[in-house]
């Protein structure tokens, strides 16, 4: 693997073991999962099953009360911070309903600041993918929520993720512009051996993915 010099190449990108959460009720337990290079995985759910807490424990913001969480072959919850915040900025992207963008910023700047975190290049040719060519030197607030979330999505694959992690990325967004963000992710994931970790109450999209799970019952349902 890239991260560091001297590891080794694991199987799967994510891998969680027997992951066990609740607050004031049970939302699951031992949940087990894996996610390898270039798959994709969707979970859909009614609200409060648990969807996103799932997908912040797996994407290293929740401790699980119960369970492991490997990423890139490293345990991610007995790492030092500094580690885990090297992983946040290079390895994994994460793409949100709400945008989440810096508003006083251009969007340019705000591609501009995640390529810089992440220590890659402003990708031109990513830009042109999500036609926000002509958004580039407008402030985020005179963006439409469609065009502020393209902007969102670009700003995340500009870090070159090896992990994506959404969570319910195209509630906001029409169907068409929907279709045409995630179309890149699905590429981007694809031709840069990526995987992606998805959580949505869209079944079309979700059935887009390699595999579709239901959490109910406090478990996930193949």
């Amino acid at each position: 693997m890239d991260f560091e010099s001297g590891s080794k190449e694991v199987a799967s990108i994510l891998s969680a073991r027997e992951l066990s959460h609740s607050f004031d009720y049970p939302l699951f337990s031992d949940i087990s999962l894996d996610i390898a290079k270039k798959e994709s995985v969707a979970v859909v759910g009614v609200s409060g099953s648990g969807k996103s807490t799932l997908l912040h424990i797996l994407s290293s913001f929740l401790k699980p009360q119960k369970g492991r969480v490997e990423l890139f072959g490293e345990d991610i919850y007995s790492l030092d911070y500094s580690r885990v915040l090297k992983i946040r900025r290079e390895l994994i992207g994460i793409v949100f309903q709400s945008h989440y963008l810096f508003k006083g910023f251009t969007a340019k700047e705000n591609i501009e600041v995640a390529a810089l975190l992440a220590k890659t290049e402003t990708d031109m040719d990513l830009i042109r993918s999500f036609s926000i060519e002509r958004l580039l030197n407008k402030k985020i607030g005179d963006l439409s929520g469609g065009e502020q979330q393209r902007v969102s999505v670009a700003r995340v694959l500009t870090k070159k993720p090896r992990m994506i992690f959404a969570d319910e990325p195209t509630g906001n967004l029409d169907s068409k512009t929907a279709e045409e963000v995630m179309e890149q992710v699905f590429e981007y994931i694809d031709r840069n051996g990526a995987g992606l970790f998805l959580v949505t109450h869209d079944m079309r999209l979700a059935s887009r993915c390699d595999r579709l799970y239901r959490l109910e019952g406090g478990a996930l349902v193949q």
